[in-house]
């Protein structure tokens, strides 16, 4: 039996071998053996963008071994035990030499490949010397073969042993280059153009696209480094995907506008109908913290976040500027506490957040002095083709940003110093659709830093944002620019300029009519952030939105998510009087009760009894009277008071008091009633 490897797993230069069962059976071994020949051989006619002497000569020796593995099985002698533990040893190397032919002929990993030069020479040399070893121990003579085909196995097994598969005198003089680029790039020299054309022209790298993928391949091994515990290879691929943003938008004028990650577009906001999820945010990566530590200043922020701002030189705090007199690290054991006990409530993976801060805090410093150098000038060309760059060059260099800053907080804090965020907000007024999406979404990134923010609205940014939210000219582009009024509305200050902007609530509620889910999903956690300012609630009220809520609560029937922000803002509403009163006029009472039994979100079911408690206490009997009639809504509270999150119990609680004191009370009025009429004279 011949095991397999899940090939989608393996990472790239590693070469998982599975070898062959005992007992296997000689005509299985040999019908693999020959599978395995022909699928490297089918190497042949792809590119290699270097090692190609050393992939020749193993094209050879297999070939040859392809005709000897098909001569014994045309002649279907018996095989002796000690044939099949040759064979069984060839099967393993050349199950190695597939994957090596894999790693060296794939379109996305070319320079690091190259960088790899010395390593891949090294595993042809192991790998023929390998089948030199298969080919000594094998007894030929005992195999039914013709004698030229026995001659050539002979002649390659004599060959094996000495050959050396030596790095072609091309791939190092092209590893040089790279490695002088790299070195002028840490020195603060922008490489000369022609220099880097050389060494894409060589690889084979020659579009947009081509260099797009090599960044993507890239960044995935960096993310797999920093799960293992040196992480050594970082600074050279951080170095590589700094040389590489700079060639992909300095060196390439045609763009593909349509890789972007349409995650992209949902902006992450997942968790964002939760009250108090702000106070969980990092302040530097504005991700859920998972150990949050204090400084001297008395600011708390995530550990790996705050390690590495001071790791980069930094002693002063993010948030405040001030001067540190330290660096000690204090635990915040209240708030770690707070926070465990919020993810085990809602169902969010404490694990999974962790290992998505660790992937958005590590790009708080740059992987490598070479890496941060390139970005400055890659920064500073930006800026330049957004002043000065024809209407196409200013549509690309806004899309360039928008891939720089999707999950890069050195990218944003390099292009937001450079001054990008100015001619971003001027290009708001493009009448280019793919340039309105393109500089919103550039925008939306860079709002998720703390200075972003404040140069977006410094630089009037707010007024031209919630135009194109009114009149985006896709529907994209006005979702994004909800999205990105969100993030603005995380600052108290913003929050309230946001809702004095007439124009803003109106067109938010128009994408919860019109958008797809993503997009009502962040007009509705949009319009949430804008109620944290009290001011704007009787703004959102008398902008008709509870009505459009409702209706949105029985529209959407199978988006939890949805539904769970949507109830969010509605418990917020429902605090105050006239929220309470919008909502029973709405006829959102009979939704809320169903939902509250039928919804699957720990977080839904709050909001809901959170509704309802707040409609009893301020519509009083009207709203009372219909819930004391639902006998199943009695059990669903009840349910809550042992199943619910602590919030939510306390509020079944409450609500469940308020229900028996209803019915008590009514009672006791029914009981007056009817002993009143015993002594009334009817004559």
């Amino acid at each position: 039996m011949i095991q397999k490897f899940d090939r989608n797993d393996r990472r790239i230069l590693k070469f998982p071998a599975v070898h062959p069962c005992e007992g296997i059976s000689p005509a299985i071994l040999l019908q693999s053996l020959i599978n395995l020949s022909y699928n490297i051989c089918g190497y042949q006619s792809k590119i290699f963008a270097s090692q190609r002497k050393n992939a020749r000569e193993i094209f050879r020796q297999v070939s040859i071994l392809l005709m000897f593995f098909e001569d014994i099985q045309e002649r279907r002698p018996n095989v002796l035990d000690s044939v099949v533990l040759s064979l069984s040893e060839l099967h393993s190397t050349f199950q190695k030499i597939q994957f090596l032919m894999e790693d060296c002929t794939r379109e996305d990993a070319r320079i690091w490949i190259l960088m790899k030069a010395h390593f891949v020479s090294n595993q042809f040399q192991d790998l023929i010397r390998a089948i030199a070893t298969a080919l000594d121990v094998l007894p030929l003579r005992s195999i039914h073969v013709s004698n030229e085909v026995k001659e050539l196995v002979e002649l390659l097994s004599k060959q094996a042993r000495k050959v050396k598969m030596e790095l072609d005198e091309e791939d190092e003089n092209a590893l040089k280059r790279v490695i002088l680029i790299l070195n002028q790039f840490e020195n603060k020299f922008e490489p000369e153009p022609c220099l880097i054309k050389k060494i894409l022209d060589y690889l084979d790298i020659r579009t947009w696209t081509d260099c797009h993928r090599e960044i993507k391949f890239l960044d995935e091994e960096i993310s797999m480094e920093y799960s293992k515990s040196d992480g050594r290879e970082v600074p050279l691929l951080s170095s590589l995907v700094g040389f590489l943003n700079y060639c992909r938008a300095v060196l390439f004028e045609d763009c593909d506008f349509r890789y972007v990650d349409q995650s992209e577009v949902k902006s992450n906001l997942e968790m964002l109908s939760c009250l108090n999820l702000e106070d969980f945010r990092c302040p530097i990566s504005f991700e859920l913290m998972t150990d949050p530590v204090i400084i001297p200043t008395g600011q708390t922020y995530d550990r790996a976040s705050i390690q590495k701002w001071l790791k980069s030189g930094n002693l002063s705090c993010p948030k405040t500027g001030e001067m540190l007199t330290s660096t000690e690290l204090v635990p915040n054991t209240s708030l770690r506490n707070l926070i465990q006990q919020f993810c085990a409530e809602y169902g969010i993976s404490l694990y999974k957040s962790r290992m998505k801060n660790r992937d958005i805090s590590r790009t708080i410093s740059p992987g490598s002095p070479s890496y941060a150098e390139a970005m400055k000038f890659l920064a500073e060309f930006l800026d330049r083709r957004l002043y000065w760059g024809s209407s196409y060059q200013k549509n690309k260099a806004a899309y360039e940003i928008r891939l720089l800053t999707k999950s890069n907080i050195f990218n944003r804090s390099c292009l937001i110093e450079t001054g990008t965020i100015l001619p971003l907000v001027k290009l708001l007024t493009s009448t280019d659709p793919s340039t309105q999406e393109n500089v919103i979404s550039a925008l939306l990134k860079l709002s998720k830093d703390s200075s972003g923010k404040k140069e977006i609205i410094e630089n009037r940014g707010l007024k031209f944002i919630v135009g194109l939210l009114k009149d985006g000219l896709k529907l994209e582009t006005r979702q994004i620019a909800a999205a990105t009024i969100f993030y603005l509305s995380s600052d108290n200050e913003y929050r309230k300029l946001i809702g004095e902007q007439r124009e803003t609530i109106p067109s938010l509620l128009d994408i919860i009519k019109e958008g797809t889910t993503c997009g009502k999903k962040n007009a509705v956690v949009a319009i949430f952030g804008l109620l944290l300012d009290q001011k704007n609630r009787q703004s959102v009220l008398e902008a008709g939105t509870v009505p459009l809520l409702v209706e949105l609560l029985v529209s959407s029937s199978d988006k939890v998510e949805l539904k769970t922000d949507t109830l969010a803002v509605l418990a917020t509403l429902a605090d105050s009087i006239d929220g309470s009163i919008a909502i029973m006029q709405a006829s959102g009472l009979p939704s809320i009760m169903k939902l509250l039994q039928s919804i699957t979100s720990p977080a839904g079911k709050e909001y809901c009894v959170s509704i309802l408690h707040s409609l009893c206490i301020n519509c009083g009997v009207d709203v009372a009277s219909v819930l004391a009639k639902d006998e199943s809504l009695m059990s669903a509270l009840y349910a809550l008071l042992t199943e619910g999150t602590s919030h939510a119990s306390k509020k079944a609680h409450l609500l469940i008091r308020i229900l028996h004191k209803f019915c008590e009370t009514s009672s006791s009025r029914l009981i007056r009633g009817v002993r009143h009429e015993q002594f009334v004279d009817v004559r």
